[in-house]
């Protein structure tokens, strides 16, 4: 049990202290883009952990929306789902959203403006 134990438990730590960014695609329904947009900058003012979040227009389609986000950790963006402001974001811009693809869950390792985290 011991080595895998601690394997196990560093593994654990480890996730729960580095940071968590995420890469999603999230299509539009046509012509909506813009009102997507306006939806999600609503419910991001105050995300506690967020360092960076970007809403960026595809420069080929004109309903594709890029998301890059950055966390402190894991936990603070899965805990910004339960926000109230969040929420009501997420509800006014659902019937916006034709797709929604995960591309990547990533562990940004540096950034300008970033902490600096051993």
């Amino acid at each position: 049990m011991g080595a895998a134990w601690i394997t196990s438990n560093a593994v654990a730590r480890a996730e729960a202290t580095e940071m968590y960014g995420l890469i999603a695609k999230i299509t539009s329904t046509p012509g909506r883009r813009d009102d997507l947009i306006g939806a999600l900058k609503e419910g991001t003012d105050a995300m506690p952990g967020c360092l960076s979040y970007v809403v960026a227009k595809d420069a080929v389609d004109s309903n594709i929306l890029w998301i890059t986000e950055v966390w402190d950790t894991a936990a603070s963006h899965d805990g910004s789902l339960s926000l109230p402001a969040v929420k009501a974001s997420i509800a006014k811009a659902k019937p916006l959203i034709a797709g929604f693809e995960k591309i990547a869950a990533t562990t940004p390792a540096w950034g300008v403006g970033f902490p600096t985290k051993i």
